[in-house]
């Protein structure tokens, strides 16, 4: 049953592929898809680090990784690298961890 569900999940995939190169290039050069194409992938990200922050399983939490996304956005705002961002979300959730 399982290979069903993959074998479909694959082919769907195709087909969303295929049908984003039969767009029309007409289409696709106007300004209102050309900001939604450059938006999307941000709202997705977004969206993805929202689930992964604020859930577990079926439930809403509010734990150590809220802290750690705070730390992260207020480095972002301060315009530190990457790197540091990504060790301040770590050291910060560590610490909270730690202090629970």
């Amino acid at each position: 049953m399982i290979w069903f569900a993959i074998a479909g999940t694959a082919l769907g995939c195709y087909l969303l592929k295929l049908g984003g190169l039969l767009v029309p290039a007409r289409i696709l050069q106007r300004p209102a898809v050309a900001r939604f194409a450059e938006l999307l992938p941000v709202a997705l990200l977004t969206a993805l680090v929202a689930v992964a922050t604020f859930a577990s399983g079926r439930h809403l939490v509010l734990d150590a990784r809220a802290a750690g996304l705070a730390a992260a956005s207020v480095a972002l705002l301060l315009r530190a690298p990457f790197l540091v961002v990504v060790v301040t979300a770590a050291a910060v959730t560590a610490l909270v961890r730690l202090a629970a």
